[in-house]
């Protein structure tokens, strides 16, 4: 379902015309709701760096929200990173000087800086490496790219969301909000069936959703 049908079939459902402001309001909204609710692959992005040499804070990119992996890229190799706090990092390696530099290990959320989060590493870089960092990011809405993976692939939990939201904000009647509610936890129980469930049936670290699939 591209952008242009969805609002057609909410506007159907509704029985009122909706300003394109309205409707980016109720689509932007149910789609943060389904993002936050199911791992879809959609929300996986990669990128490759470069660490600094001498730098022990790496910036990850716009819009991220968390790590699935880091791995750090040296002669053709790659070494997995493990995800520790600030204090073990700081505690493990006390003495930040060239002569303890190396091939970072270790990871820690260190802060933000404005909208973007910085990852401190242990120990600090000896070199420019190159990364694989894969991170979750909001996909690109289907307001601005016209049609998704959540639109075309789970399209039934993405107009049930936006339908929730839009009788909201019509304050419609409880049983009609109430019905449309359910309607997009059944439709999010089978996603997460799909996502968390058959597409993680080995992951190999943990920390990431999954459901059993009987």
């Amino acid at each position: 379902m591209n952008y242009t049908s969805l609002k057609a079939n909410v506007e159907d459902v509704c029985e009122q015309t909706f300003t394109a402001d309205q409707h980016a309001l109720f689509t932007q909204q149910a789609e943060q709701l389904i993002f936050n609710s199911v791992e879809l692959p959609s929300l996986r992005n990669v990128d490759s760096g470069p660490l600094t040499a001498t730098n022990k804070l790496y910036t990850t990119p716009t819009g991220y929200l968390y790590t699935y992996s880091l791995a750090v890229i040296s002669n053709s190799t790659s070494t997995y990173l493990l995800n520790k706090d600030v204090n073990f990092l700081r505690d493990a390696f006390p003495v930040n000087t060239s002569a303890k530099y190396g091939l970072p290990k270790f990871y820690a959320y260190h802060g933000t800086t404005g909208s973007t989060v910085q990852l401190m590493l242990a120990p600090t870089p000896d070199q420019n490496y190159e990364i694989e960092h894969i991170f979750a990011k909001y996909p690109t809405s289907i307001v601005s790219a016209g049609s998704t993976y959540l639109g075309d692939i789970f399209d039934t939990a993405l107009i049930n969301g936006v339908l929730m939201e839009a009788i909201k904000f019509q304050k419609g009647e409880a049983d009609m909000v109430a019905m449309y509610e359910k309607r997009y936890l059944q439709a999010i129980k089978l996603m997460q069936r799909t996502a968390d469930g058959k597409l993680r049936q080995d992951v190999y670290r943990s920390g990431q959703s999954r459901a059993d699939v009987n």
